[in-house]
């Protein structure tokens, strides 16, 4: 399996009410990410990009398979790519600065929860950037903060159990607004997607498999 070094990561915890820890750390029953590794079949090689942070469990899990994973980690670039709403063509080249360059297209994309930090030019044109990167009928999951109105300040870690399901090991943190986007506000900001399937999860948040 090949991979990819992200780059490094700051972690901070604002100040502010804490979320309550009983989320962080429970196995989450995700069908549709079962699902999009199922798809995953050792008949050819497969390429995978990954937004969040580099985890061995996720190079475990796709080391089962003939698999590229490249992980991209925008998880502290989501504030900045947001501040530069206002400036498309700015936003455009920063979003395209941290993306790899464009090369053998992805087959999958693992956003985990962070679109959900992303205002909608920002996911906008980060979506519309991985799209140009994948080829027709790339998967993308995502989860969405759907039901609770609020959400952690920073995303989530999610990292797969052999099983599939996947557990948050972040630390609790202070809360902020969630978007809580909408399958159609999804549709809005990423019109090159539709989405393939979708469920509401045990923890309230909406679980999506989008198709270029």
């Amino acid at each position: 399996m090949e991979g990819a070094s992200p780059r490094a990561t700051r972690t901070a915890e604002p100040a502010g009410r804490r979320a309550a820890p009983s989320a962080a750390g429970q196995p989450l029953n995700a069908p549709l990410f079962s699902t999009l590794i199922e798809r995953l079949d050792e008949s050819r090689r497969w390429v995978v990009f990954d937004l969040g942070r580099a985890r061995t469990e996720t190079i475990a899990l796709l080391g089962r398979v003939r698999c590229r994973l490249q992980v991209v980690d925008l998880v502290d670039d989501a504030e900045r790519l947001n501040a530069l709403a206002a400036d498309p063509r700015e936003l455009q080249a920063a979003v395209e600065a941290l993306l790899p360059r464009r090369g053998e297209p992805a087959d999958a994309v693992l956003c985990w929860d962070l679109l959900n930090y992303l205002q909608r030019p920002a996911l906008t044109a980060v979506m519309e950037a991985i799209a140009a990167r994948g080829r027709p009928g790339m998967l993308a999951h995502a989860l969405i903060y759907y039901a609770a109105p609020r959400m952690p300040m920073r995303p989530a870690l999610f990292v797969p159990l052999p099983d599939r399901r996947l557990v948050d090991l972040a630390p609790p943190v202070a809360e902020r607004a969630a978007p809580r986007y909408s399958p159609e506000d999804l549709g809005r900001c990423m019109p090159r997607y539709r989405v393939e399937r979708a469920r509401l999860l045990r923890n309230g948040m909406q679980e999506y498999l989008l198709q270029l």
